[in-house]
């Protein structure tokens, strides 16, 4: 019967470690815009600072931080604006058939990142979203990666979100669904991110499911500003536009609306 894919040699498995975890991370930068023209040469802005190519090269170092061998790579900017990049990585060397065919798995890895720089349509307020996934098998972890991935990007506003899914065995059958302390991402983060950044977590310790929101502590406008400070704006326009971005950024982290005043 003809088929889509074709039948490989089965993989011989011994002692290999089942475990896959998951580091998964939404990053947003916030900035505000007073015209349309700020606001395409920021989009264009921010979109070659996180071009595919700038993107692969802090995947690659990502790669080389948890000590994994990197199989197969595949980056695109795109039209308008955004970019991806995948990565297919292993725990050991693995020789590539002929064919070029990666996708014996099992033993196998992945690094995904995709940007968003987007806008509001009417308040000025542009917020770019690069969505990033560090999955592993195997003894390799993706929480050696995490501090390196939050200093990668200029991030007002972080959620985290890391899974052990499966199980292991040990040599007496026994089965491990975990294998290194966690109680919370907080855990693996730098003590100099976390004195910047207001933390919430939700963790669910009995799933081994963790999830971390990160918002900046400190605020000011000059640094959401973009082709002008607060000095060269009257008053009345300042807090009109301190007042749009606080509710961007709080919406962002809340992951809710908040009500408009008439």
């Amino acid at each position: 019967m003809d088929t889509l894919y074709k039948a490989r040699p089965k993989l011989k498995l011994y002692g290999f470690n089942n475990l896959t975890k998951t580091l998964s991370f939404n990053i947003y930068d916030i900035c505000y815009t007073r015209t349309e023209e700020e606001k395409a040469e920021y989009i264009k802005y921010i979109d070659e600072q996180y071009s595919a190519d700038r993107l692969s090269k802090i995947l690659e170092h990502v790669a080389k931080i948890i000590g994994a061998n990197i199989l197969y790579a595949s980056k695109q900017d795109y039209d308008p604006q955004g970019a991806s990049v995948t990565i297919l990585i292993s725990e050991e060397p693995v020789e590539i058939p002929n064919s070029g065919d990666v996708v014996a798995h099992l033993d196998k890895s992945h690094l995904t990142v995709h940007t968003y720089p987007e806008s509001h349509p009417d308040t000025g307020v542009c917020t770019f979203r690069a969505d990033i996934d560090v999955s592993t098998c195997g003894e390799i972890s993706p929480l050696n990666a995490l501090n390196y991935l939050i200093d990668s990007f200029d991030s007002d506003i972080i959620s985290l979100d890391y899974k052990v899914r499966g199980f292991t065995r040990d040599v007496e059958g026994k089965k491990i669904y975990i294998d290194h302390p966690i109680d919370s991402i907080q855990n693996y983060i730098a003590d100099a991110t976390k004195v910047k950044y207001n933390m919430v977590d939700v963790n669910i310790l009995q799933e081994h499911i963790f999830h971390t929101k990160m918002m900046l502590k400190d605020y000011d406008l000059d640094n959401y500003l973009f082709g002008v400070t607060k000095e060269d704006l009257a008053p009345k326009e300042v807090k009109a536009i301190d007042k749009e971005l606080k509710r961007e950024m709080t919406e962002i982290f809340y992951g809710r609306h908040l009500p408009r005043e008439d």
